[in-house]
């Protein structure tokens, strides 16, 4: 089991930054990979970067170069730095890992947290 705690949402005018936490516990020697996603209302669930255990990022190609995803291992912490933000990145942010213990695969999800931008 990973628990995952999200913090630093919030409202900010287009133009402006947040930084997204994920603080994540439990058997997170298991976690091959973390990973942001954003849902906005109406919209489906998608993939706004991610980072695997090898360090490799995924960048979903709306965000690149204004958002990065980066880890504190030490922390077992994963921030998304969100910079230049558009009222279209409007969304519930989500955290995300994918763990593999012994070929058991799992997801697991954080709480979700509110990022609004404003025009």
């Amino acid at each position: 089991q990973v628990q995952l705690v999200e913090s630093g949402g919030g409202l900010v005018q287009a133009g402006g930054s947040l930084r997204l936490s994920c603080a994540t516990s439990g058997s997170t020697f298991a976690i091959t990979s973390n990973g942001w996603y954003r849902q906005a209302p109406g919209k489906q669930r998608e993939l706004v970067a991610s980072i695997n255990r090898g360090g490799r990022l995924t960048v979903a190609d709306s965000v690149k170069g204004r958002f990065t995803i980066d880890r504190d291992n030490a922390k077992n912490t994963v921030y998304l730095q969100m910079n230049s933000l558009k009222p279209e990145d409007t969304a519930v942010y989500y955290c995300n890992v994918e763990t593999d213990y012994r070929l058991q695969f799992r997801t697991y999800w954080g709480q979700g947290t509110q990022v609004t931008v404003s025009s």
